[in-house]
């Protein structure tokens, strides 16, 4: 037998995990990383904060799992401070970012047939982006190299690029049921998608009474300095998928909706054995109770700042490498002029954990309760890594 006892879907590299206290992760042999990497934007709290800690503790030793035939109180608390603190009136709760967006998708499509329009079933997603690994989710990306080996897949999905309004305007037809994008896209790049994108997508689905659906799966939860990026466009979506950071580590997700939106999701048209247990409720309140704070989303923009600031002075010593610096909050992306995955391989050398994307871009992504001092030690690491990095040829 020569397969693994993991399945082999990941080229998984060097470093073995054993560990983690705040922005840092240990080894099995010891070895200290500074993780700028945060379990790609999951463990927005650090690692073992005391917060987030003791409440997975103490729930665990009090309810863990119980089926959703019964009533949630748990649930239903952290719903309702979901819906205090966003655009949404309603919430359900699940694993993963992929089963959120499986649920945005059923969420979408149900509005139009309950209202009698079964026709209306399309969703226009857009280019490198990146919504799950599910059947749903890769349908509903045009990455050849997540499709490739799974058709036939769904149907009722059409293909603009990013960024680009009348593209996604000109694919709209009478089966359009609405748009499903990421508001800042994160393995496509830490591509930013402009206000009148954003705002065009949000004017075209109000006249023509189309659903908006935004995958924040990454980009939200306080990564970009606002509790939900959709914040800084002036707009509201009427769905939106959520996971990652929510949990802080602890692995949920959640597909927030309007009533409006939500309108078709009624008794036995979705479920979950797992989404929104106990366990998990604990764990989302813990991580609200922090990033709710007075001043932790402003330290998340001053912290951007300053990193953004020290990575921009950092750049022409080395423009051999790097070409600028984009995103927002505390998704930052570095483009590079050379392979951003040899780069980010050759850091970890450097001790010093970043994520690669597409575009030949660095990504970024810091846990939110990073200090100035992380800020300089990541600059100094990055320093060392970029003057001893020679390109592959």
């Amino acid at each position: 037998m020569t397969i693994t006892p993991l399945m082999p879907v990941y080229p998984r590299c060097e470093v073995r995990p054993v560990r983690g206290e705040g922005c840092y992760l240990y080894g099995e042999q010891g070895e200290r990383y500074l993780d700028f990497a945060s379990g790609i934007a999951v463990n927005i709290l650090g690692h073992g904060h005391p917060v987030l800690t003791k409440a997975i503790q103490d729930q665990a030793a009090t309810l863990m799992h119980v089926s959703n035939l019964y009533g949630s109180p748990q649930g239903e608390a952290f719903a309702k401070r979901l819906v205090d603190n966003s655009f949404a009136d309603t919430v359900f709760f699940t694993n993963s970012g992929a089963e959120a967006v499986e649920c945005a998708i059923k969420t979408a499509r149900r509005y139009h047939y309950a209202k009698g329009n079964a026709h209306k079933h399309e969703l226009i997603t857009f280019g490198n982006a990146f919504h799950g690994r599910t059947l749903g989710a890769i349908s509903a990306t045009d990455q050849p190299k997540m499709r490739e080996g799974f058709e036939p897949l769904l149907p009722g999905f059409a293909y603009a690029r990013f960024d680009d309004l009348e593209g996604a305007k000109a694919l709209m037809t009478e089966n359009t049921a609405g748009f499903l994008v990421e508001p800042i896209q994160g393995e496509g790049g830490i591509r930013v998608g402009s206000d009148a994108f954003i705002q065009g997508l949000r004017a075209l689905c109000d006249e023509h009474d189309l659903m908006l659906v935004f995958d924040e799966v990454q980009c939200g939860v306080a990564r970009t300095g606002t509790l939900y990026a959709y914040e800084q466009y002036g707009v509201t979506p009427d769905i939106m998928a959520s996971a990652k950071g929510i949990g802080g580590g602890f692995p949920m997700g959640a597909c927030l909706a309007t009533e409006k939106a939500a309108a078709g999701m009624v008794f036995g048209t979705h479920g979950s054995t797992y989404g929104g247990n106990p366990l998990a409720m604990a764990a989302g309140q813990a991580v609200f109770d922090v990033i709710l704070e007075p001043g932790f989303l402003e330290n998340v923009r001053q912290m951007s700042d300053r990193l953004v600031q020290a990575l921009e002075q950092f750049i022409p010593n080395h423009d051999h490498l790097f070409d600028s610096v984009r995103g927002k909050g505390l998704m930052l992306g570095l483009k590079m002029k050379s392979d951003s995955r040899a780069f980010v391989a050759h850091l970890r050398n450097h001790g010093l954990l970043t994520v690669a994307a597409g575009e030949n871009v660095m990504r970024i992504l810091p846990p939110l309760v990073i200090e100035q001092a992380h800020v300089d030690e990541f600059i100094e690491r990055l320093s060392a890594g970029a003057a001893s990095y020679q390109a592959p040829a």
